[in-house]
């Protein structure tokens, strides 16, 4: 299987080129990629998504393109600059990418790409597979026009996978890193009342599921890439806690989340209860189903 990557160095793509044959990878600046992960890419080539479809050469002999690239919905208060930032990294740079692949000369079989489970909105208890209606926020209504941009690839010939990700888990970055300082002093607790749920899923579990979803011809559309087990948001806390051998009683009030954050903070107590069913469906099996388990990890990790 050749793959062509974008966000290749990124948190996730970082975790899922390792799985990978050699990879072409895509980015913007290609020198600083292959500084950053050149033991794991065959080349990289130069691509700025927001400027049109990527070279030609960057399809020869592909079978699968792996999109995972879009600016951090986490960086920064989502003033309107920023949102329209956040909607144009992920809408125009797929349906310049999915231009691309239509062009091409050798189309690849399959594109997988990146979504969020942003795409449900907050739906406190309900059970939320592939199946469920979206939600009716700015995260939803950029995961809808991103899916639409993916899914034109179908009338390519091409096999269009969403993966719905939820929170990625792992050492040196994403979510929990941002989170480890505050619990490391003491001082961390659950958001609010602690009941909204959190979908989330190891990043190494997340980078095996792409490559899933990339080599089973059955799975078609969406695709929730969460863990088996959400948990609500106290479960999570106490069991981080746990792992770092510290308290967890001081709840952060929406208010004071508000003021820090702006908009974003609507994101963090969203209670999103998300199943992968086309993934547990077709055999996958996270190999960190738990989530003490998988924090136990990725903290041993990170210590090592």
């Amino acid at each position: 299987m050749k793959a062509l990557v974008t966000g290749g160095t990124g948190f996730v793509g970082r975790h899922l080129l390792p799985l990978l044959d050699h990879p072409i990878l895509l980015s913007r600046n290609p020198e600083r990629a292959h500084r950053a992960v050149g033991g794991m890419i065959g080349r990289a080539l130069a691509w700025d998504p927001l400027d049109g479809p990527p070279p030609a050469e960057a399809f020869d002999g592909v079978d699968v393109v792996l999109h995972l690239a879009g600016e951090s919905v986490a960086e920064g208060r989502w003033t309107v600059a920023q949102k329209a930032k956040i909607r144009a990294s992920r809408v125009i740079g797929t349906r310049h990418l999915v231009e691309g692949i239509a062009r091409a000369s050798q189309r690849p079989r399959v594109l997988v790409s990146a979504s969020a489970v942003g795409y449900y909105g907050d739906r406190g208890d309900e059970e939320l597979t592939e199946r469920s209606s979206p939600g009716n926020d700015f995260l939803a209504e950029v995961c809808m026009a991103w899916e639409k941009e993916a899914f034109a690839a179908e009338e390519a010939g091409v096999r269009v996978v969403t993966a719905r990700t939820g929170i990625a888990l792992g050492a040196g970055g994403g979510a929990l890193a941002k989170m480890l300082t505050p619990f490391r002093l003491g001082v961390g607790g659950p958001l609010g009342n602690g009941r909204q749920w959190m979908p989330w899923i190891h990043v190494d579990d997340l980078a095996r599921l792409y490559v899933h979803a990339a080599t089973t011809e059955s799975i078609r559309g969406p695709m929730n890439a969460v863990a088996a087990e959400p948990v609500r948001n106290s479960e999570f806390t106490k069991a981080l806690a746990r792992a770092l051998h510290r308290p967890a009683f001081m709840p952060a009030p929406y208010l004071a989340l508000r003021l820090l954050f702006g908009e974003f903070a609507k994101v963090l107590f969203a209670s999103q209860r998300v199943i992968p069913k086309v993934a547990l469906e077709t055999g996958f099996r996270c190999e960190y189903p738990e989530i003490a388990a998988a924090l136990g990890q990725i903290l041993s990790t990170a210590a090592a």
